[in-house]
């Protein structure tokens, strides 16, 4: 991992993503490309006000200020790190996968969240498209309101299996990954809800479940031996989002890994590798 891209946004640049950035950087030697993009809008509350023209000139200020704190930023975070800082006009999802691709780098990592509904609604509209739009692989930090307990690292990998053909490359991806920390590797698979309606309320079919499950079972033991793998496996049927979030837990995961596949990229079919990113309780990595 020689290069990691690591869009920043002033002033509410996450610094779990910073952190984990550096963590990752710092055990694979890898250098930083620190990115800032100026939108078309991009002016700060006030700066009309206080007489500036919407000319170049205000522009140019714009830019001015935005370099400024990009030279001056995360430098105590970054300390050891080879960071190069790149600062780049236009449409912050198009200029990232873009410069991810002229950079040649192995891994964007991404805040999809952020402080304040309308930089929380801007973020994960750029991280969407980021996440359709990239050709490598995207790190998407956990939506979580509460402190990291513990400096973060990665103990345990937990990697979602979908047994579909692009399934075999996920989960030898997790356990490169789970190898290179020496972490302990979960598989989870979630298969389709059981419930049926009726009168009374909704109520599980057990044969239903069990074929699944079992098939499933299968499916997944032939996998670990093609990949050469002996991880836990967990299989749930339900809602996938809350499923994952539970056997994350359970297994105290760090690192969830998902797989993409084209033409839905990394937001996946009907986008529910988003769903998963949106809703997950740690960051995921789409590989």
């Amino acid at each position: 991992m020689d290069k990691i891209l690591l869009p920043v946004e002033f002033p509410t640049t996450s610094l779990r993503v910073v952190r984990q950035a550096a963590f990752l950087a710092r055990h694979f030697h890898s250098e930083i490309i620190l990115l800032h993009v100026v939108a078309p809008m991009s002016y700060p509350v006030g700066m009309i006000e206080l007489g500036y023209e919407l000319t170049g000139g205000l522009h140019a200020e714009v830019v001015k200020r935005a370099q400024q704190d990009l030279d001056q930023s995360l430098k105590q975070e970054l300390d050891g790190i080879a960071v190069k800082r790149l600062l780049l006009n236009g449409d912050p999802a198009r200029e990232i996968v873009q410069a991810a691709r002229d950079e040649k780098v192995n891994l964007i990592m991404m805040s999809t969240h952020s402080r304040g509904v309308f930089y929380r609604f801007l973020l994960g509209s750029v991280a969407a498209k980021v996440l359709h739009d990239s050709d490598c692989s995207v790190w998407a930090e956990a939506y979580t309101e509460e402190a990291p307990a513990r400096e973060f690292a990665i103990r345990n990998v937990v990697c979602a299996v979908d047994l579909s053909h692009h399934g075999r490359n996920t989960v030898a991806r997790a356990a490169q990954i789970a190898a290179e920390f020496e972490a302990r590797l979960t598989l989870v698979h979630i298969t389709a809800g059981v419930d049926i309606y009726g009168p009374g309320g909704p109520r599980i079919l057990p044969r239903w479940k069990k074929e699944l499950v079992d098939y499933a079972a299968k499916e997944i033991a032939k996998l670990q031996q093609d990949v050469g793998t002996k991880a836990e496996v967990i299989i749930d049927s339900g809602d996938v989002h809350q499923l994952l979030n539970r056997a994350a837990e359970q297994s105290k995961g760090d690192l969830l890994v998902i797989g993409h596949f084209a033409p839905g990229g990394h937001l996946g079919a009907n986008h529910s590798g988003y769903g998963i990113i949106r809703e997950s309780h740690i960051p995921v990595l789409s590989v």
